[in-house]
């Protein structure tokens, strides 16, 4: 089931504040340059026993100190489609070598792989493993050898890396043969794709990261080469996947079919399966400088801070519903995505999200595969992963905050203490009994030794400017001037973008000024301090007893109003704050520093604690939908839209008819004080606005009115049953047993088709059940009533009732707020009964026809049984 301990059931991230942390210190260049000697050391431990006991085998197996070779070792799965008998680990490591100023190393190694390295093994390898770490290890070693030749060494090279990355890239190039341009996910280096008999060509799906992720290298072969095949493939590849992006949330799938473009898994992230393909939508606007990939890439960013990014969390939601969580979990993969908003210019998130990925790790040692969103181990492993040190190089190339110094030197404390082994480095297989893996994957030495040699070096340290490289998703270096490469033969590129013109927000931030964005050099600590103890929130202080005379009662979460004045001040001085969501849910977070003594700081910790168990039981009164069914003239019962319940007033699943009624607009809107309309609300239906106070006040200003039933629609505009979960109402936190009309509630957009019908047609009469009522009934109780002007339908078709039943909620990270009108997280949506005579509305004013609500809900009807299968 989808629940998740920090978005609590009332969707509270608790954060328990510990007492504060002490400025960084500014790290002397002889400690740097002691870390920095010290990464050169490991690099040579890892380096020199791959070559003295592996080479040339693909890997290192540090733990038996001999070469991993394809065939010879148990299989591991997937993981082996990365071996191809090609020396992966010196390709992968030839411009680290470079880099680490071992220029003499570097040579040896160039040489190695030109006279002992042979490319045509007939042998099945992942198309996207090879692509990173052997076609970007060769385009990046002849960077390097290119960029050595202009000083005056490597005299003797002439491209011969280069020849070999195009010969590898044309072994890659017929994966790339389907109808889509989406590429096979294996190919045979020798026979390509053929069909079984070369163990290719029979999958159907493909991860999105592993299509997605082509572009930089290709596109960089064919400006080396002059060949613009290359390019032109992985454009294709890219451009499919634009276009299967779900255009609602403008969010991709993990895994689509290469053949169809239909998703497999619909789940929506920044980690494993999607994680490299936001980047090289942003890197390739950077080497390439093509403004579609950077309007892409912030179309996709926008819905990733919109939706993922909850911060400090990223949590995978459903392209369709991108409002309701599809994992309880975040793995480790996603520590690259601090670096990559570095990139974009969006600081702020990525220190937080980077503060929680390195308290983890403080907890840990090493970030686990996964882990949950309360920071406990989901998957225990970890094989060595770069993507924490690389956010970590480029958050402090981006402050120069010798706080990520401090980080870095975390890092390698923890390589050696707990990886570092006689014959290199091995993987944790569990992180919690330090036990080790026999394994150590080429890309540790690509990426993490690169990272970390860049936190500690000073520029004269470096043998060239980094400043005109960038780096792919393995760390390989690819040169800016590639930009400017002639490529001109290349075939005329679609532009999907035809027709949409590119405002300013497309480049916001997209070329920071590092030096301008902490004039206050206190900020970066700021961020951070919130977030340190909430990894370890359920650490609670001893009980400190309260000694008589002390002051009031503390306030408990039972009786918590948020509309109350006095409550509020109460958590102020708990140190406890309440924060609004943009999303409408609400945060409660208590700094205890803040608090105005030690008793009150305790009291707040054990608000926060039964607000916690409060909200659990809250979740398990989850009550099913409701329906709001337009039964008047022109509609006959036919659109019916979903409504959220509420958890006191009349229970309607316990009503055999319901509550019928035409609708009328409450004065005031929100319902926060006696209406003065109330004469014209008895005997009808109110309609109110969400906001300002709670439901259930709202509900008794309406029964004092003499209404037979209320609608609340969000004040949130855009909301809409399509990408939000179910909403719930929740009572005040005292008794509700005064009220006894029934209260739905129905998002934005639903409620906008409610309120244009009224502002249409003057009278619309509403049924409120639990359930949509036969059309046929609902026409006949239309014919008796004193709308003379209008004819009735004489259809008779009874109701399609699988289309009223909304699909079993999914989401037990329910929203029942204590503090305002909350949501529960649960699937929803507005369900036409038939597709008949349109409602006569305004279309320019936002309302949509029968046939565009039909069409919407069959959409997420697929997504849910999509959704279903993926849970199973």
């Amino acid at each position: 089931m989808l629940h998740s301990a920090t978005m609590l059931p009332a969707s509270l991230l608790l954060f328990f504040m510990g007492t504060s942390i002490r400025l960084s210190e500014t790290m002397s260049r002889d400690e740097r340059n002691k870390l920095r000697n010290q990464v050169v050391e490991m690099f040579d431990h890892a380096y020199q026993n791959y070559m003295d006991h592996a080479y040339p085998a693909d890997e290192l197996m540090p733990l038996t100190c001999r070469g991993r070779v394809r065939g010879l070792e148990p299989s591991r799965g997937d993981i082996d489609d990365a071996l191809g008998m090609f020396s992966l680990t010196l390709i992968d490591t030839l411009d680290t070598l470079a880099l680490l100023n071992k220029t003499v190393e570097f040579e040896e190694a160039v040489k190695r792989v030109l006279k002992d390295v042979r490319l045509d093994n007939d042998i099945v390898v992942s198309v996207f493993e090879t692509n990173i770490r052997v076609l970007g290890g060769l385009l990046g070693g002849h960077s390097m050898a290119i960029m050595l030749k202009e000083s005056g060494q490597m005299l003797w090279y002439q491209n011969e890396l280069l020849h070999m990355a195009k010969d590898l890239g044309l072994r890659l190039l017929p994966a790339f043969n389907t109808s889509s341009g989406l590429p096979y996910p294996r190919v045979n280096l020798r026979y390509g794709v053929r069909g079984p008999e070369t163990r290719t060509g029979t999958e159907t799906d493909t991860c999105t990261a592993c299509a997605g992720t082509i572009i930089l290298e290709f596109a960089a072969l064919s400006r080396f080469t002059g060949d613009p095949t290359f390019e032109a493939h992985a454009r294709r590849a890219l451009d499919f996947l634009w276009e299967k992006r779900q255009r609602n949330s403008n969010l991709v799938g993990t895994t689509i079919n290469i053949h169809s473009g239909e998703w497999v898994r619909r789940d929506s992230g920044v980690g494993a399966g999607i994680d490299s393909y936001y980047e090289y939508l942003m890197k390739a606007y950077v080497l390439l400088g093509d403004d579609q990939y950077l309007h892409r890439f912030n179309t996709h960013y926008a819905s990733i801070m919109k939706y993922i990014s909850q911060p400090p969390l990223l949590l995978d939601v459903h392209i369709h519903k991108p409002l309701l969580p599809a994992r309880t979990w975040m793995d480790s993969l996603l520590a690259f995505f601090p670096g990559l908003q570095v990139l974009k210019g969006d600081i702020r998130p990525a220190i937080e999200t980077h503060e929680m990925l390195y308290q983890v790790t403080k907890k840990h040692n090493f970030l686990p595969e996964a882990f949950t969103t309360d920071f406990r181990v989901h998957w225990a492993q970890h094989p060595l992963r770069p993507e924490f040190a690389e956010s970590t190089y480029f958050l402090y190339k981006a402050t120069r905050d010798p706080y990520y110094l401090e980080v870095g030197r975390t890092v390698l404390e923890n390589l050696n203490r707990f990886a570092r082994v006689p014959c290199g480095f091995a993987a944790m297989k569990d992180v919690r009994t330090g036990s080790h893996e026999d394994r150590m994957d080429s890309f540790f030495l690509a990426e993490m030794f690169k990272y970390l040699f860049l936190l500690f070096a000073e520029e004269e340290d470096l043998p060239f400017n980094v400043e005109d490289y960038i780096f792919t998703t393995e760390a390989h270096l690819l040169p800016l001037s590639l930009s400017t490469a002639s490529n001109s033969q290349a075939p005329p590129v679609v532009n999907s973008m035809a027709g949409e013109e590119l405002d300013d927000s497309n480049f916001e931030w997209t070329c920071p000024n590092t030096r301008l964005l902490f004039p206050d050099p206190a900020f970066p600590r700021n961020l951070r301090e919130p977030i340190r103890s909430a990894v370890d929130k359920s650490c609670l202080r001893p009980t400190i007893h309260r000694e008589p005379g002390m002051g009031r009662p503390p306030l408990r979460a039972q009786d918590f109003m948020a509309n109350n004045p006095e409550h509020l001040e109460l958590l102020r001085r708990m140190g406890v704050s309440l924060i609004h969501l943009k999303d409408g849910r609400v945060q409660l977070v208590q700094h205890a520093t803040q608090a105005v003594s030690a008793v009150a700081a305790e009291d707040g910790m054990r608000f926060m604690q039964e607000m916690m168990e409060l909200s659990s039981q809250q979740q398990k009164e989850q009550l099913p939908p409701r329906a709001v069914q337009i039964v008047s003239h022109p509609f006959f019962g036919r659109v019916v839209l979903t409504a959220g319940p509420a958890q006191f007033g009349m229970d309607l699943s316990k009503s055999s008819s319901g509550v019928r009624g035409f609708v009328t607009v409450a004065e005031p809107y929100n319902g926060c004080s006696e209406l003065s309309n109330g004469e014209i609300v008895e005997g009808r239906i109110a309609l109110l606005q969400r906001g300002q106070c709670m439901f259930a006040e709202k509900a008794r200003h309406i029964q004092k009115a003499g209404a037979i039933g209320g609608i609340v629609i969000d004040d949130n505009e855009g909301s809409s049953s399509d990408t939000a979960p179910l909403f719930q109402m929740a009572g005040d936190g005292r008794s509700t047993d005064d009220v006894t009309l029934p209260l739905l509630f129905l998002f934005h957009k639903e409620g906008n088709i409610l309120l244009e019908a009224l502002k249409e047609y003057k009278e619309v009469e509403v049924l409120l059940s639990d359930k949509a009522r036969d059309r046929d009934g609902a026409e006949e109780e239309d014919c008796s009533t004193e709308e003379k002007d209008h004819s009735c339908s004489s259809s008779s078709e009874p109701v399609d009732q699988s289309q009223v039943t909304t699909q079993e909620q999914t989401a037990e990270d329910s929203v029942v707020g204590q503090d305002s009108d909350q949501p529960v997280e649960g699937l929803g949506s507005y369900v036409p009964v038939d597709v008949g005579e349109e409602p006569a509305v305004d279309r320019d004013s936002g309302s949509q026809s029968v046939d565009s609500v039909m069409a919407d809900w069959q959409e997420d009807l697929e997504a849910f049984k999509q959704m279903e299968k993926d849970e199973l």
